[in-house]
């Protein structure tokens, strides 16, 4: 029999707008600071080391720890929404076999994946065009960041369940903590030791197992609903195959959106390592709004899933509505924000005037359709927390992923120019968001006939 709780829980019991708000913001701070790791190591090697460090930095190697980062992530969200939703039905025991079998996942997928990366790193780089003069130090950062990406994985896993069982501020307070060790080292091993690259490299690593080893202990000190016994981490048969059904295939959504990621790279690195710098840099800026996006994301996904869980499907209609103009107004704000200071904030990562104008241009064209992309973020986010995750993934495949490569494909017969190449985002942003506008209604009347 399972055991109850019966403190409040504020998520499928509180007022929409604010538990929303108070559960995004330090997700959304949260992110930030994860963020800031790349962001850090690129401003610093851009600004002391040279461009040739910053494409390195940001170039090629970023997109290849994003399709891995994604892949997992979404792994994760798997085990997110399973202990989400059972810990809404207030089913704590098997939330906790739930916690136990995500941490497992996190541990294989580690080992595998860090022999795979040191490996296959030389390949991957080559496969994507990336320029000979930065070939060197893209393969340094790549290795060094895959042998620490089990950490990678149990921050991730870690967070991600302290997050759907309500917790949204541990992970954040260990981030802010985890960032700042990133600093003060990368500061340390480019300015005082000139150790490059490879000093930022290890500053992450660093950083990183600092990450993993707090979340890991705050869920063994936790006390409810769900708490961590090391020696109980173990496959759960059940369990794995449900964690495994939802997040598989939201992994598999993030490595499609990173492979048309890698193919965009692999054209603009034909193009010169100054065009390479630039994409670079605009990718640290347009993170900003990928911040906001997943912090939505996320957000929502634990707020149904919750109350999903509960079968509260008032308050699924109801919060997915509310994060849809919460989303809006943010990302619209933001729009402002980064063309106004376009200059100013690409002076930060180089002061190379040509970097400088061209992804000043690069920025121009594409952050005016970010308020497109926030149907697709929040209507995907609150399909997942009811554990609809296949039909999403599909219109992913085909609206972003499909299209974008056949996009890509056609363009750069007629026109081989930079704009031709990212004006790929924009054209499936609007194609993919329609379709999911479209099955989110469907399936929310379906849902509506079946439970009134």
């Amino acid at each position: 029999m399972e055991n109850t709780h019966q403190v409040k829980n504020e998520i499928t019991e509180g007022v929409i707008w604010r538990q929303l708000l108070l559960f995004f913001f330090p997700i959304l701070l949260g992110t930030f600071f994860q963020q800031l790791y790349n962001t850090i190591d690129s401003v610093i090697v851009g600004q002391f080391v040279g461009k040739e460090a910053l494409a390195s930095v940001g170039g090629s190697s970023a997109q290849i720890v994003a399709l891995v980062v994604g892949f997992f992530t979404g792994l994760s969200s798997g085990a997110a929404v399973t202990v989400a939703q059972f810990v809404g039905a207030k089913k704590e025991k098997t939330a906790n076999e739930g916690l136990h079998n995500a941490y497992a996942i996190a541990a294989a997928g580690g080992v595998v994946l860090t022999f795979i990366g040191v490996l296959a790193a030389p390949f991957m780089l080559r496969f994507m065009n990336t320029p000979a003069e930065i070939m060197e130090d893209s393969l340094i950062y790549l290795r060094i960041y895959f042998a620490g990406i089990l950490f990678v994985f149990i921050y991730n896993m870690g967070s991600a369940i302290l997050r759907a069982a309500g917790d949204s501020k541990t992970p954040l307070y260990i981030l802010i903590i985890c960032c700042v060790i990133n600093i003060v080292l990368d500061m340390a091993f480019v300015l005082i030791f000139h150790m490059g690259v490879t000093g930022v490299a290890v500053a992450t690593l660093i950083a990183q197992a600092v990450s993993a080893l707090l979340v890991t202990y705050k869920l063994i000190t936790s006390k409810e609903p769900v708490r961590l016994v090391p020696g109980k981490i173990r496959f759960h048969g059940s369990l794995l195959n449900m964690q495994l059904k939802l997040g598989l295939p939201t992994g598999f959504e993030s490595v499609l959106f990173s492979i048309t990621n890698i193919a965009i790279q692999a054209a603009i690195n034909t193009f010169g390592t100054d065009t390479t710098a630039a994409w670079s840099a605009y990718g640290k800026l347009d993170a900003i709004f990928w911040m906001i996006s997943t912090a939505f994301g996320i957000s929502i996904t634990t707020f149904v899933g919750q109350n999903y869980g509960a079968g509260k499907m008032d308050r699924v209609r109801k919060s997915t509505r509310v994060c849809l103009c919460m989303d809006f107004v943010v990302s619209f704000v933001l729009v402002v924000i980064l063309i106004g200071a376009r200059s100013i904030l690409f002076g930060l990562f180089t002061t190379d005037e040509t970097v400088v104008q061209i992804g000043s241009d690069m920025l121009l064209f594409i952050t005016p359709w970010y308020i497109v992309y926030v149907f697709i973020e929040v209507l995907a986010g609150s399909l997942r927390g009811r554990g609809n995750v296949i039909v999403p993934v599909v219109i992913t495949l085909v609206g972003v992923c499909v299209l974008r490569i056949i996009w890509l494909a056609g363009v750069l017969e007629f026109s081989p120019t930079i704009h031709s190449i990212i004006f790929s985002y924009p054209v499936t942003w609007v194609i993919t968001a329609l379709a999911f506008i479209g099955y989110y209604l469907w399936a929310d009347r379906q849902k509506s006939r079946s439970h009134p």
